[in-house]
């Protein structure tokens, strides 16, 4: 249990109605959560206000109550502490009431459009590997040390995001490497956190659905950079137009990495094959088994990292060199048949662009590109004709199939996604709405040496359709289904 007033260090408070020596169990900002001797937060949320819920949380057992706005009828038994900003106050409760747990390890944030969780998930290896406890907060995954447990979202809330860092201060962990989203940010998940470091990977179209403009989405993931203390270090990719951007007002100290400008970490590519990359990472040759120039950027961001937290240059490259793919990040293997299957996780137009791209310098050019790929429910519409355009141009045959549809019609999706299709292409594309039967189609087009990518779900192993979750493994599918014809 913690005293109140503890864990309101560096909140900010509008007024006070009750006593602060109260001992809680929790925080919470579920009301359906509550139990006796609880703190509840009402944050006002895009869908629901917790204002409407101080009621049901009081009668439910919480004895103290963190609101923006007071109720018109107050409890004599209840605390109200009225503050300038719910989140942001949760945030730093949720560090508070867990001894700021941040501060006790090597704290590092990456954050970009794409390649957070494929670097996030590197380092937490590379770092392994080199013999540190190591801790990771990412999309597919969480790590304490050698514990797993299962991530619910790119960013966690704080109060979660807080209880794992805990559990890793307690298991001696040394370093901990954390997606930071664009969401995460707004909404101050990240806030009251002590950050080491932070990395900018790119900046390409997404989340405009929750970020009225590119502007504010930029402006966002700066944010975070804008706020590093002075001890800490921004690792920013240059090649990036926005990457300068990000170091303004940065205090933290400046570094960069790139491929194709100047920078203290530079890579170039000597050949990119799918059995791997030769890449030469400041001036220092090394073979590694990720492909394609975005995983380039991905293994110079890890390598630039690995060296300003005191990795020696040679240990860390050659540890590089052993690092295997992330889960359905170019995830890919050649059936019996000789087929090529690639998995990959691109729900972006850029990132769909560099993995096509990647495959396209790859291959001879006799072989067929054959993408299957749709488009979240429920999620920035403005990108769907953007990811028909690409994927038409750069594959021989498209399917369009579903995603996770959520709660729109998924054929109205596909629709979407189709009129970015330029009219030369048209008779490339086929619009299959079942997923697997999407797959299937996939694999009854390909011969031997053709190349068939399943894109936008990658490690998901769920189809989530009208607000229902049933498994659905895209590595799975596609392993059945070219085993089957092999049989």
């Amino acid at each position: 249990m913690k005293v109140v007033k503890d864990i309101l260090y560096k909140v900010r408070i509008n007024a006070i109605q009750g006593s602060t020596e109260v001992l809680i169990n929790s925080i919470q900002f579920d009301s359906r959560k509550i139990q006796s001797n609880d703190l509840f937060v009402a944050q006002k949320g895009l869908i629901f206000d917790g204002h409407k819920f101080i009621d049901t949380a009081i009668k439910l057992g919480a004895k103290v109550i963190v609101c923006e706005e007071f109720p018109i009828d107050l409890d004599a038994n209840v605390t109200y502490i009225k503050v300038e900003d719910s989140n942001e106050a949760l945030a730093i409760m949720a560090a508070n009431f867990y001894d700021n747990p941040s501060s006790k390890l090597k704290l590092i944030g990456i954050t970009g459009t794409n390649g957070k969780t494929t670097i996030a998930t590197l380092l937490y290896k590379l770092f392994k590997k080199a013999g540190f406890k190591t801790g990771l907060l990412s999309t597919v995954t969480v790590f304490v040390d050698n514990q797993q447990f299962n991530a619910t979202h790119t960013t966690p809330d704080s109060i979660v995001i807080n209880s794992y860092l805990y559990k890793m201060v307690e298991a001696g962990v040394d370093f901990c490497f954390m997606e930071v989203s664009s969401h995460g940010i707004h909404q101050k998940r990240t806030t009251g956190l002590h950050f080491e470091g932070g990395v900018y990977t790119n900046l390409t179209h997404d989340h405009l659905d929750y970020h009225s403009t590119f502007k504010e989405y930029r402006d966002v993931k700066k944010s975070f950079f804008d706020n590093l203390p002075k001890s800490a270090f921004s690792l920013v990719n240059i090649d990036d137009k926005n990457g300068m951007v990000m170091l303004q007002n940065t205090q933290a100290k400046k570094y960069t990495y790139a491929l194709k400008t100047m920078a203290d970490y530079k890579a170039k590519i000597l050949e990119n094959q799918f059995s791997g990359l030769f890449l030469a990472i400041n001036e220092n040759e090394v073979w590694i088994k990720l492909i394609g120039s975005f995983n380039a950027y991905n293994v110079v961001a890890v390598y630039g990292v690995s060296q300003l937290l005191g990795l020696e240059s040679t240990e860390a490259l050659t540890l590089i060199s052993e690092l295997e793919n992330v889960s359905g990040r170019f995830q890919h293997f050649t059936s019996n048949e000789g087929i090529i299957a690639i998995i990959d996780y691109a729900h972006t137009p850029d990132a769909l662009k560099n993995v096509l791209e990647t495959i396209n310098d790859i291959r001879t050019g006799n072989e067929q590109v054959i993408t299957v790929v749709g488009c979240g429910g429920n999620r920035d519409k403005a990108k769907r004709p953007v990811m028909g355009r690409i994927a038409s141009q750069l594959s021989t045959q498209v399917i369009f199939t579903s995603d996770n549809p959520r709660n729109e019609d998924p054929q109205t999706i596909i629709n979407q996604i189709e009129t970015g299709v330029e009219a030369h292409n048209y008779k490339k594309t086929l619009s299959v709405l079942d997923r697997e039967q999407a797959i299937k189609t996939a694999t009854k087009l390909a011969k031997k040496g053709d190349i068939i990518l399943i894109a936008g779900k990658g490690h998901e192993t769920y189809q989530e359709v009208k607000g229902e979750r049933s498994h659905f493994d895209d590595y799975e599918k596609i392993s059945q289904l070219l085993k089957a014809i092999e049989n």
